[in-house]
């Protein structure tokens, strides 16, 4: 495990949204990157949700910031109430953006909750008080389509199967086939009001969505990465918040409509209870094929990068896997931040081998901010011992 304070130093954290003395709390970060193919202008928002305390039940509303790199460095705006992204009488959690490319839509998904009802209480009295809605953009969140509220999927028959249920938190993704997925989980009444994940889908640049089949293992908050075998086949990987003393994994053959392959993730240690995490895919560097031939017994053309703290809400460390069909190919953890670690979200810079990684942190509570940095490949691989 590499942990030297000059790594954390190097990497010069960004604070972008900073809890107040009268208690204003900023929690569950979301991140998700752009580059222009023209000019090359890259761009990054970051959501959170606003909160009057860093209790769950005391959210509000979403909030946004965009960052404009300009001469090597990020300009970030101020922070931006997300206005429209509320329905009145109920509180905005778990912040989840996905992009769909071929019509420039940027859709943010969010749960609104009763004011009032926590998710103990859904859970205790077998009553779902959760919405599912979305806001779109179509100039990258430079403005939103809903100006006066969002708009509501209904979930149907699953509101008499589901306790309650979420999005996320964290990004969603669109897959080589055009499939836009949406990671969630839901408290089955079925299956003895247990959390399982699965995915929200659609086909259609978003205009009808679909709900997965919940995955079989015990499982919560969550987030999706395609990986692309060899041979070029396409898997939909789940990784999943558990109460047990590591990750869950799951694999989809069918796009995430369901998930078969469920394991325990050895190498990523949880405590008790758990926290989220978050997990991309990105191109495998051209470097590591030789004459053609994958080295170090590759199964992917793509890898996963993994962000999760390593103890106990403490530590926030990124993990690499260059054999993400194997469930023991997990190398790391590479510390980017000491002491106190909470949620993160990760996103790739396209077209390069480069990352950022928002993630709430402090020196004595993880709810103090939510910061933002940058790192590389390189960086990682390093710290992972390798040359």
């Amino acid at each position: 495990m590499a942990d030297t304070k000059s790594d954390e130093i190097r990497l010069k954290p960004e604070p972008l949204f900073k809890q107040k003395e009268n208690g204003e709390t900023y929690r569950i970060p979301a991140l998700i990157s752009f580059r222009e193919e023209t000019s090359g202008q890259e761009t990054y928002l970051a959501f959170a949700e606003k909160r009057t305390t860093p209790k769950d039940e005391d959210a509000k509303l979403l909030v946004m910031r965009r960052g404009s790199r300009k001469n090597g460095n990020i300009e970030w705006s101020p922070v931006q109430e997300l206005e429209g992204a509320r329905l009145t009488g109920h509180r905005t959690m778990n912040p989840c953006p996905v992009y769909e490319r071929n019509s420039n839509t940027l859709f943010l998904f969010f749960i609104c909750v009763k004011d009032g009802v926590t998710e103990k209480q859904q859970i205790k009295e077998r009553k779902n008080a959760a919405r599912l809605c979305y806001i779109s953009s179509n100039d990258k969140g430079q403005s939103w389509n809903q100006k006066e509220g969002p708009i509501e999927i209904p979930i149907g028959e699953h509101a008499k199967e589901w306790a309650t249920f979420a999005v996320g938190p964290g990004h969603g993704i669109q897959m080589k086939s055009g499939r836009l997925i949406v990671p969630a989980y839901a408290y089955s009444i079925p299956h003895g009001v247990k959390s399982h994940a699965f995915s929200l889908y659609s086909d259609d640049q978003g205009e009808m969505w679909h709900v997965g089949e919940l995955i079989q293992e015990m499982s919560c908050e969550c987030q999706m990465a395609e990986i692309i075998d060899h041979e070029g086949i396409s898997h939909l990987y789940c990784n999943a918040r558990n109460t047990s003393v590591c990750r869950v994994g799951a694999l989809s053959k069918n796009e995430g409509a369901s998930f078969e392959d469920t394991h325990l993730a050895q190498k990523l240690v949880e405590e008790k209870h758990g926290c989220q995490g978050s997990v991309i895919s990105f191109p495998k560097p051209l470097s590591e094929d030789e004459d053609g031939v994958q080295k170090n017994g590759q199964n992917s053309a793509r890898w996963l990068l993994y962000s999760h703290p390593t103890k106990k809400r403490g530590d926030m460390g990124v993990y690499l896997n260059k054999s993400p069909l194997d469930t023991s190919g997990w190398e790391g953890p590479w510390i980017i931040h000491h002491g106190p670690s909470g949620y993160s979200d990760l996103t790739h810079r396209e077209g390069t081998e480069r990352f950022a990684c928002l993630m709430e942190c402090g020196e004595k509570s993880e709810s103090e901010k939510i910061v933002f940095v940058e790192f590389s490949l390189k960086d990682v691989m390093k710290a992972c011992g390798e040359p």
